[in-house]
């Protein structure tokens, strides 16, 4: 079945990047557990549009908790890893276990195709009712906020502002093709009575410039060519942090809140050890993996994250979840591929 996104293969944007993190015996896996088994070793393999760093973080302290178990690791950028997975399907066999996507929207394309296993995570309660789909969970939330050079003045102060004709020609957005977070942002704005898909009309108007991925905004604003952009909180940090000349709204109307979900599917050939793998991204250790690499875990009561800036927003995710196609189409009639 074609994915929503089927062309997505050929965005410009990062080339696909490979991780293999192997067991320490000399690189070679243990054999799958046998049928039945409950106890986690062999390998699993996780497809995954998460960053590097947390993926590393996470992953790590799953491998100690469970040294039988080998995890090798894909990921790529939201369009591209959904359109591999849409490939693997027509050639007839998904190659992964785990699926660790960055926006709701992009898990619920494969979920409405029940690609994935159903079963209840033993943390499952630990993530709030609004964050958990059918057959996955949530596991952190992204904020999408605007960001500004520090020596823009006027500066904005919320979303509508992005429309001053003060920023003609200098608005970037990410394309929500590539990247999920913008994805998951078109849900919000798009279905949004305060908005709708006339707020990137009125962008476009502005000359809003569309860049493939959350870092081209960040760039661009950081070297001047756009004044304002939308992007992520944890990154645009990152960025400051190294001492980037940009600084963070968090707009008055609320940031964009996107929950980050993970998944078993249905075709794991180690279904023991897949399901072990989300238990403990869930659990409380790996929330707190998570929380150090600087994002807000989806687990209350969890210390090291950071706290929301301000008021969020997000969509009505089933919703969003029934006009995806819909809502990227329109999007697309507006700033094209």
């Amino acid at each position: 079945m074609k994915s929503p996104r089927g062309g997505l293969g050929q965005v410009r944007g990062g080339a696909l990047a490979l991780l293999l993190v192997l067991t320490a015996c000399g690189g070679v896996a243990p054999p799958p557990p046998a049928s039945g088994s409950d106890n986690p070793s062999g390998t699993i393999r996780l497809y995954t549009s998460v960053v590097q760093q947390t993926v590393d973080a996470v992953v790590k302290p799953f491998r100690a908790a469970h040294p039988e178990v080998t995890v090798d690791v894909f990921r790529a950028p939201t369009g591209q890893l959904d359109a591999r997975i849409a490939a693997e399907q027509r050639q007839g066999s998904i190659q992964a276990d785990v699926l660790w996507e960055t926006d709701p929207l992009s898990m619920q394309q494969f979920a409405s195709q029940h690609l994935f296993r159903q079963w209840t995570p033993t943390e499952q309660h630990a993530v709030p009712a609004a964050y958990r789909g059918t057959g996955f969970w949530g596991t952190r939330i992204l904020n999408m906020v605007i960001i500004h050079r520090t020596d823009l003045a006027p500066a904005p102060a919320d979303w509508n502002d992005l429309l001053n004709p003060a920023y003609r020609g200098a608005v970037a957005i990410p394309d929500p093709g590539f990247a999920g977070s913008a994805y998951g942002a078109l849900a919000y704005f798009g279905m949004s009575k305060e908005f709708g898909i006339d707020y990137y009309r009125k962008l476009k108007a502005n000359g809003a410039v569309q860049v493939s991925a959350i870092g081209d905004v960040i760039t661009g604003v950081a070297e001047g060519r756009f004044k304002v952009g939308m992007a992520l909180d944890v990154t645009t940090r990152t960025e400051i942090n190294k001492g980037s000349p940009i600084k963070i709204v968090w707009p008055r109307s609320g940031a964009v809140a996107i929950y980050s979900p993970i998944g078993v599917f249905s075709t794991s050939q180690n279904n023991v050890a897949a399901e072990a793998f989300v238990d403990f991204v869930l659990s409380e250790p790996g929330q707190k993996a998570i929380a150090g690499t600087g994002w807000q875990p989806v687990r209350s009561g969890v210390t090291g994250g950071p706290a929301p800036g301000g008021k969020q927003v997000e969509p009505d995710w089933p919703a969003a979840f029934r006009r995806q196609s819909e809502l990227l189409r329109e999007y697309r009639a507006v700033f094209g591929a």
